[in-house]
């Protein structure tokens, strides 16, 4: 009876621990809340964001020039959180990504502009490799969901290592001391692209 009774409490303890979360998880809060740009620098913003449904919507204007939506706070050490879809409408694929640190680092989303490749999820340094093996997404493809549907992607900047998780799954982790400086978040929307991107659930912690 003793032993079941320890059983009892070890498996209410696991299912405790499963349906909280992790323990070390921060506490995240709304950074986009759904109806207009505050936590952002919205000037000359609305040429190319717009919100529809709750959901922040990114596209290129008439010329194709691009534009990077800035938190109006720098971080350094961040969880990030979102939801993100986009669908290409020319072969070039959409050409986005989410900008942080000094100088500056990204974490790619759809196709590389120097490459043509599909680099989602990786981190683009703009040196030389622009997009260091060692920070590359390559089970992205198995990651993420169909084209047009929404993915979830979390991206954990702690000291000098930069970490991006897909759908629940970790999909690339970078290291370099040299992205060591506070910036604020950039949301891009890349230049030369026929492209629309749409973010929601966007959720930030400081550590």
């Amino acid at each position: 009876m003793q032993h079941f009774y320890r059983f009892l409490c070890a498996v209410s303890f696991v299912c405790l621990f499963a349906t909280s979360g992790r323990a070390d998880d921060p506490e995240l809060k709304p950074l986009f809340n759904g109806k207009d740009l505050k936590n952002f620098q919205a000037k000359g913003a609305d040429e190319f964001w717009r919100i529809e449904n709750d959901v922040l919507v990114g596209e290129n204007n008439a010329e194709k020039k691009g534009h990077y939506l800035w938190t109006e706070k720098a971080y350094q050490d961040f969880v990030l959180e979102f939801d993100v879809r986009w669908k290409a409408a020319t072969d070039r694929g959409v050409d986005t990504g989410i900008e942080m640190r000094q100088p500056k680092l990204q974490l790619q989303l759809g196709v590389s502009g120097s490459l043509r490749v599909d680099m989602t999820g990786s981190f683009y340094t703009g040196g030389k490799p622009a997009y260091p093996e060692a920070g590359q997404a390559k089970e992205a493809k198995r990651l993420m969901h169909p084209e047009g549907e929404w993915n979830k992607f979390r991206i954990q900047a702690k000291g000098d290592t930069f970490t991006c998780w897909i759908n629940g799954e970790k999909a690339s982790q970078y290291t370099d001391p040299k992205f060591s400086g506070a910036a604020p978040l950039g949301f891009q929307i890349h230049g030369g692209v026929e492209m629309k991107c749409e973010y929601r659930n966007v959720r930030i912690a400081e550590l």
